[in-house]
This record gives structure tokens, C-alpha cells and sequence, in this order.
């Protein structure tokens, strides 16, 4: 059994495709792609649910693993990749937190649902009205 094993391993690695697919090199980004998605699809959230301290570890963690992709003998460019979408979604999510929560976003969302509030109640008012003058 361990021959037969030893056999196809060996078929595996004799083809420089089969063997790139078989390595940690391909799958550990490919599993590691969920973080960049899920960073990118969470753009499109509302900015009060980003938290600035895993929005700025995640920053960290990605441009570590940037460098360290490109350090490894030989070069992981596809997790550099997974790392570098990642980094620049996380920009992205830290410059929404920052908008948000320190330059004015919340007050100006704030005020945008006290106008929108205050427009309803106007047309309710209205219709109010026209139904009683109609009467």
C-alpha cells in the first residue's frame, strides 16, 4: 500500500501544475481568500458596524503577510495577492470608520434621517389635509 501511495504521489509531483495545486502554496491562499472577500463585500455595510481596532489589526496582519509572501524561497505571489486586496479593502473599511466616527459622518447621517423623518411627517400632514378639505 505505502509503494502504491509513494507511486502516485510521485506521478503528482512530476507534473509542475499538478504539484503547484498539491502545495500549501496554492491552497493556503485559496483558503485564506474568504478575508479579502468578506472585507470587500462589507463595504457595501453600513459604517457603524466596522470596528477600528480589527479594521487596523487586519491592516497589520496583511502587510506582514505581504512581506512574507515575497520573502519565502519560492515567492508566493498568489498570497501576496490575497494579501494585498485584503490591505486595500481594509484601507478602505479604516478610512469608512474613520469618516464615520471621528470627521462628522455620524452627524451628517443623523441629520439626513431627521430631514427624511421630517419629509414623511410633512406628507402625512398633507395628505391629511387634502383628504379633510376634500370632505
Amino acid at each position: 500500500m505505502a509503494a502504491f501511495v509513494k507511486a502516485i504521489n510521485a506521478k503528482i509531483r512530476s507534473n509542475p501544475v499538478a504539484d503547484y495545486i498539491c502545495s500549501t502554496h496554492f491552497w493556503g491562499p485559496v483558503s485564506n481568500f474568504g478575508i479579502p472577500i468578506a472585507a470587500v463585500m462589507d463595504t457595501q455595510k453600513s459604517p457603524d458596524l466596522i470596528s477600528g481596532n480589527m479594521t487596523f489589526a487586519l491592516c497589520i496582519y496583511s502587510a506582514t503577510f505581504m512581506r512574507y509572501s515575497l520573502a519565502v524561497q519560492p515567492k508566493n505571489y498568489l498570497l501576496f495577492l490575497c494579501h494585498f486586496i485584503n490591505e486595500g479593502s481594509q484601507l478602505t473599511q479604516g478610512y469608512r470608520y474613520m469618516q464615520y466616527h471621528h470627521w462628522g459622518g455620524k452627524e451628517k447621517a443623523g441629520v439626513q434621517g431627521a430631514l427624511e423623518a421630517a419629509k414623511e411627517n410633512a406628507q402625512k400632514v398633507e395628505a391629511k389635509v387634502e383628504s379633510a378639505v376634500g370632505k
